[in-house]
């Protein structure tokens, strides 16, 4: 494809199709693995951190860990469609650049910070600096043949979800032998790698003019608003579904287990369970996508995860908890990779960066939310209700999904 072909079909709305699309990938799987890492690896020592930056009290030192984890996630979340908008209007490996470098950055001064306040103040930039996973999503979404989009986004949503587990893994091991402050720098010496990687490997296909790139965006552009609006939802439901466990897992892991020594392992095993299941069925799915149509993958999932949530609500045994937490993560590893293939599809090329960005938004607010409403609902109605409420939701996501369907796949 010669530049000038390939300007003209992105300036028709017609994704670029880039030979490097495999490189790519590789890459951008690489760069979201360790930065996720990043995030979610100070979760085993931040109560340590908190204490070792001057606070004492047992209850402040829970309080702010809950504070410095979180905003983290706050900020990205506040700042996702604009980074996806910036992508659109100036290149989507620009944003990666700028992410990868931000983030090694800020975890790089996390690990210098004096005091609390400055550590909370720092995981919020880290927050805003960062976005190389949603920045991943637009680019290998946008640069990856249409055929093969869904698969490619599984193959990252994998990439993804194992930084969410490993990162807790790597937090626990490292800092007892070479401290705390030196995790954040070696985390941040591993992003600058990636950084390195993003700036040397990945190509883009050339850019439309910017006054073309520039014109009318956001939803305005969009002809058919439905499947948009239900890959937002979608992704909302999936977040909420996964985390609304997490405050009352513990506790009723306790009911289940005879041995109090062994509801820590159990409850961690359930709750790791999930994201193992999606790291497995992720690029499967996605690969099952990109030939039944990413719409039935997502209405089937949907229905089986709701399906699976209602024996949770009445196990009598941990092990069978964990069996169906990991059966629920392979039914639902295959929505992040559909819900941006169907966003990429329904929307003009030069808005998707913003649209995707929208999703990474609502899928934040689904981890808000999540946590909130389980823990509410579980103190107040009871535990049996998170999993059959949640249920209800997700089979609701499934008939709203089949409604949102446009006439072709």
């Amino acid at each position: 494809m010669t530049r000038d072909s390939s300007v003209a079909a992105v300036t028709a709305g017609l994704p670029a199709q880039s030979a490097y699309w495999r490189r790519n990938l590789v890459v951008c799987v690489f760069g979201s693995f360790t930065t996720i890492v990043a995030m979610t690896l100070l979760l085993p020592f931040l109560p340590l951190y908190v204490e070792e930056l001057g606070v004492k009290d047992q209850a402040a030192i829970v309080q702010w860990s809950g504070v410095a984890f979180g905003a983290t996630f706050f900020s990205a979340a506040l700042v996702a469609p604009l980074w996806g908008r910036l992508a659109d209007l100036y290149g989507r490996k620009l944003m990666l650049i700028r992410a990868s470098l931000g983030m090694a950055v800020a975890m790089s001064l996390i690990g210098l910070a004096g005091n609390v306040w400055q550590l909370v103040a720092l995981r919020l930039l880290a927050g805003f600096l960062g976005g190389y996973a949603s920045g991943s999503t637009v680019l290998v979404a946008t640069q990856t043949p249409k055929d093969r989009s869904a698969w490619a986004l599984g193959t990252l949503a994998s990439g993804i979800m194992a930084g969410n587990l490993v990162g807790p893994l790597i937090g626990g091991v490292l800092p007892p032998l070479i401290g705390i402050r030196a995790t954040f720098l070696a985390a941040g010496a591993v992003i600058f790698v990636a950084f390195l990687a993003t700036l040397l490997l990945i190509r883009e296909e050339p850019r439309p003019p910017k006054e073309t790139r520039a014109r009318q965006g956001g939803f305005a552009a969009i002809p058919d608003k439905r499947p948009a609006l239900a890959m937002l939802a979608t992704g909302l439901l999936l977040m909420l579904a996964v985390m609304s466990i997490e405050p009352i897992i513990t506790v009723y892991v306790a009911e289940l287990v005879d041995d109090p020594a062994r509801v820590t392992l159990v409850s961690g095993l359930a709750m790791s369970a999930a994201a193992l299941g999606s790291i497995l069925s992720a690029a499967r799915l996605g690969r099952l996508a990109d030939r039944v149509g990413p719409w039935s993958v997502i209405t089937a999932s949907l229905a089986v995860s709701a399906a699976l949530l209602i024996p949770q609500a009445f196990v009598t045994a941990g092990w069978q908890l964990v069996a169906l937490r990991f059966l629920m993560g392979l039914a639902l590893g295959g929505l992040l990779p559909c819900i941006a293939s169907v966003i990429r599809h329904s929307v003009p090329d030069r808005v998707a960066g913003t649209m995707l960005g929208y999703s990474t938004s609502s899928q934040y607010a689904g981890q808000v939310l999540g946590p909130l409403l389980g823990g509410f609902v579980g103190g107040h109605v009871g535990m049996r209700a998170v999993f059959l409420g949640t249920a209800v939701l997700l089979a609701a996501g499934a008939l709203g999904t089949a409604l949102a369907r446009p006439g072709q796949r």
